[in-house]
């Protein structure tokens, strides 16, 4: 019975969502818009995005209508983007025009104080407080931690087939936790990790507030995230003892009048710049491996270059130190490389970054 009158208030709410949007359409006829598609009402191209692999989505699109073109995705009218010349508009030229932003139901998630929603003298001083807690100062004594993490990942791997993806995510998380609190507290840290798994399944799903969807129990996730994190702060901000990590640099940090920042925009901006932090870089981290597989020559000498620190570390009888990540200069190379108002703008950096005809100099 609730899931009949769950389904009852969808195809309601669906209707309603239907003749707003056929009226709110009949004013764009005239306007000079992008080429493309803007799907159903409401759901719009949303379904088709997640029921195929994103790269054929996009692809598909960016041979049918061009570099540029509109689309409709979680409930809001966007244009997609692949052309050097236009990311170059959006994010450097006429930066002003754009507001960088997500999906209210993404905002949501990850929480309305978070670095990533704002502009102006509050992201500014959040940016310096990130930037401050990732300098080589702040996280030179966790190399240990990190070899410990990889050691103990690494040798799950043996005799087994591996999704590198997923494997590079574990890592990253482990590591973004190290970075955000400042040391490990296993209880602490195996519970946010169970409700970051939960939240994550639901941030990259349909934005459907229903019983038993992802979305639904990703809300739930997010909510019992707060509650643990703030609880953490009650406790150190009572203790005195900020700690370490992105954590302690923001509860000691003061504006110009001597403000702190609250629990909300603390808790907010830990959430984020984790859940950032371990995507973003699993993600390169998984392109990097791709890259060293498929060209043999940097593979060869960036091993060598491994194997000669492995070496030393072994004859020293020792772990890894911050001074041995200053000896892989080949290692640390291979690791860096009118639109209607209110709309979204989504710059597709793969396509711009793996595209052979813009990037013909390019090897992998």
């Amino acid at each position: 019975m609730q899931l009949f009158y769950a389904i009852l208030f969808f195809i309601s709410f669906l209707l309603l969502s239907l003749m707003c949007l056929l009226f709110k359409r009949g004013n764009l006829k005239d306007k000079r818009l992008p080429p493309g598609s803007m799907g159903w009402p409401y759901i719009g191209e949303t379904l088709k995005l997640y029921t195929q692999n994103p790269n054929t989505f996009f692809s598909t699109r960016q041979k049918g209508y061009g570099d540029i073109f509109k689309t409709h995705i979680l409930g809001c009218p966007c244009v997609m983007i692949s052309s050097p010349e236009a990311a170059k508009i959006v994010l450097v030229s006429q930066a002003n025009l754009f507001k960088p932003t997500y999906p209210p139901s993404k905002e949501m998630m990850i929480g309305p104080e978070a670095i990533f929603f704002h502009q102006g003298d509050y992201h500014s001083r959040l940016k310096k407080l990130v930037q401050a807690s990732f300098l080589p100062s702040a996280i030179r004594g966790s190399v240990s931690e990190i070899e410990k993490i990889v050691l103990r990942l690494v040798s799950s791997w043996e005799n087994t087939t591996i999704n590198t993806l997923n494997e590079m995510k574990k890592f990253a998380f482990d590591v973004a936790i190290i970075s955000a609190f400042g040391g490990r507290s296993d209880l602490e840290t195996e519970g946010i990790k169970h409700l970051y798994n939960c939240l994550e399944k639901g941030y990259n799903s349909m934005p459907l507030d229903l019983p038993g969807t992802p979305f639904r129990k990703a809300k739930k996730a997010r909510k019992l995230l707060n509650e643990r994190i703030k609880k953490m702060i009650k406790r150190r901000r009572e203790s005195q003892k900020k700690g370490g990590g992105l954590l302690g640099v923001l509860l000691e940090s003061k504006d110009h009048k001597f403000n702190n920042l609250s629990d909300s925009q603390v808790a907010d901006n830990i959430i984020g710049v984790i859940f950032a932090a371990h995507d973003t870089t699993a993600s390169v981290l998984t392109w990097i491996l791709k890259y060293l597989h498929d060209n043999k020559e940097v593979l060869e000498a960036v091993t060598r270059e491994q194997e000669k620190i492995r070496w030393a570390v072994k004859e020293e009888n020792r772990g890894l130190r911050w001074d041995d990540t200053r000896r892989m200069p080949l290692t640390n190379r291979v690791c860096s490389f009118k639109f209607p108002q209110y709309w979204y703008i989504y710059d597709h950096c793969q396509t711009l970054h793996s595209d052979p005809p813009r990037t013909p100099h390019t090897k992998y």
